[in-house]
């Protein structure tokens, strides 16, 4: 079995040679044999760039056959691969940069109305610091016709590199690659507001990709649409890495719009539709939907929240699938629980499922500083019905938080049990329901939102003195923000204005949809916000 992402792409060459591995729409088309001709094209480029063992390789780009070719090229080099959210703002994203001390970025040009690499370099020159020392320009738009002129190197270009740096190199490269060496960092919010990097090792991402292959029973056979960021895990991982250990064929959308995602459904008879609640709430309700042919989908897969008993009853009643599964899983360990196939509607629509890739299930007695030793491990004694922190344990938790011992010492215990911070149940069978969060985080359209982020930019506005930020239901995103703000003496700033100002330091998904201005908070004895009591009130 192949433990190592480099050796994937090698045996997924001899084994589903002529199977087509990407169909981009509008893009090229790749068998299994061509991308492996493509990403050790990629490898050799990067080599002749000066790119060495270990060194981290960004990319910062939507969902193109470049990211698929750049991430696994990095990865046959013997490098490691650092995803950046799309979502970010040039500070953002320069923040991740500069931590991972990347020494080669890949991003996109003009897309949806901005050019990244300009943000970025603003963001460079106001914080005074280098970008890596190569940088390659991502075609995504079709209106890209002009030559490059700035510091980046085309696309085009970039590839002409490899040239100077011979196959057998390459595939020597990607032969010294060990099981345990770093693949990934994958950076996630953090509750003080600052974003972790989970690092993770080949046979980790493997581990956790084959986990979800299995489950989801994805053969060569099928059309896999990835509509989930190549950023995120569930992209990443459950997505690229999950169709080369099986042959599936990747039909990446650029950007998830619900009226093109139907036309791809149609014409490309996909059978594979994974997403966030908000993916499948947005099919349903789009005026297209009758007019299309669903007939070729077999599988949806959901997760990244509290999945609504509802919608689900939708996606079973309303739409072609086959199987709508459930699944649980966070950066730190990706695919940890999850439904299968047979399952019967009320354990999909109440579970998430039960667990995957090696992994074993605690669920922790809240309040108490022994709460992990005194654990129920459903796991391996059977059922609890004791409501508790999720702890994890195997072989795929994450190897830890970059740089940041303090914070994996948290994270993981001395007896390797992960501390999810999120709150649930298992019952007699080992299947798991996720009925809180202990940590304020909320989900916005599939995106993890962390408050306190939220709470530190609106703080940097002159006329704000205190925030508390929480989530609240929403028809369309699952949930949004809802500010409460305390200004300061004589400040009149506008909801709008605090907004914009928000616009211009988070993405998106982070700005608050809701402000209301308090005279103050409630608070507890220490003189910390209740935000526990701004929800009762709502």
């Amino acid at each position: 079995m192949d433990s190592t992402i480099p050796a994937a792409v090698q045996a997924a060459a001899r084994e589903f040679t002529d199977v087509v591995a990407l169909a981009e729409p509008g893009g090229p088309v790749l068998t299994y044999k061509d991308l492996h001709s493509r990403v050790r094209e990629v490898a050799r480029a990067l080599t002749a760039s000066g790119i060495d063992v270990g060194d981290r390789v960004a990319i910062w780009s939507p969902n193109t056959h470049h990211w698929v070719l750049a991430g696994l090229g990095a990865l046959y080099a013997g490098a490691t691969l650092v995803p950046v959210n799309t979502r970010f703002t040039g500070p953002e994203a320069l923040d991740v940069i500069t931590r991972t001390h990347a020494r080669a970025l890949l991003v996109a040009g003009p897309f949806r109305g901005a050019d990244r690499y300009t943000l970025l370099a603003n963001a460079a020159s106001q914080a005074s610091v280098r970008l890596p020392e190569l940088v390659v320009h991502i075609p995504v738009e079709t209106c890209e016709r002009s030559p490059v002129t700035d510091a980046r190197l085309g696309w085009d270009e970039f590839l002409s590199r490899s040239a100077q740096a011979s196959a057998a190199a390459a595939d020597a490269r990607a032969a010294a690659v060990v099981p345990d060496d770093v693949s990934d960092i994958l950076f996630t919010s953090g509750t003080t507001g600052r974003s972790k990097g989970a690092k993770s090792a080949h046979r980790q991402a493997l581990g956790v990709a084959r986990a979800w292959a299995e489950c989801a029973a994805l053969t060569a056979g099928d059309q896999y649409l990835i509509v989930n960021p190549f950023f995120h895990s569930f992209g990443y991982k459950a997505g690229i890495l999950a169709c080369l250990l099986t042959g599936a064929t990747i039909v990446p959308q650029l950007v998830f719009e619900p009226g093109e995602a139907l036309r791809l459904i149609e014409e490309t008879r996909i059978t594979v539709f994974p997403g966030a609640p908000t993916v499948y709430a947005s099919i349903l309700d789009h005026p297209d939907r009758d007019r299309r042919d669903l007939s070729s989908l077999r599988l949806a897969v959901t997760g990244a929240a509290v999945v609504p008993v509802a919608l689900v009853e939708r996606m079973r009643a309303e739409l072609s699938f086959d199987s709508v599964l459930t699944a649980y899983g966070l950066t730190e360990a990706v695919v940890v629980t999850m439904c299968r196939l047979g399952d019967n509607p009320q354990t999909v629509v109440t579970t998430s499922g039960r667990a995957t890739a090696g992994f074993e299930i605690k669920i922790a007695k809240l309040g108490g500083a022994a709460a992990a030793d005194e654990a129920s491990d459903t796991s391996k004694t059977g059922a609890s019905d004791e409501t508790g922190e999720i702890l994890l344990r195997g072989p795929n938790v994450m190897l830890g938080y970059l740089d940041d011992p303090a914070a994996t010492a948290e994270a993981i215990d001395s007896d390797g049990w992960l501390h999810t911070g999120d709150v649930g149940r298992l019952d007699e069978r080992g299947y798991l329901t996720i009925t809180d969060r202990l940590k304020d985080m909320y989900i916005c359209g599939g995106f993890n939102v962390y408050p306190a982020e939220v709470e530190q930019a609106l703080t940097r506005h002159p006329g704000v003195a205190e925030a508390a930020v929480i989530g609240v239901p929403d028809g369309r995103l699952g949930e949004v923000g809802k500010a409460f703000l305390v200004l300061r003496p004589a400040a009149h700033p506008t909801a709008s204005e605090l907004i914009e100002f928000c616009r211009a330091r988070l993405a998106n998904y982070k700005i608050p949809r809701h402000i209301e201005f308090r005279a103050d908070l409630p608070r507890n004895p220490a003189g910390k916000p209740l935000k526990r009591l701004l929800r009762q009130e709502l």
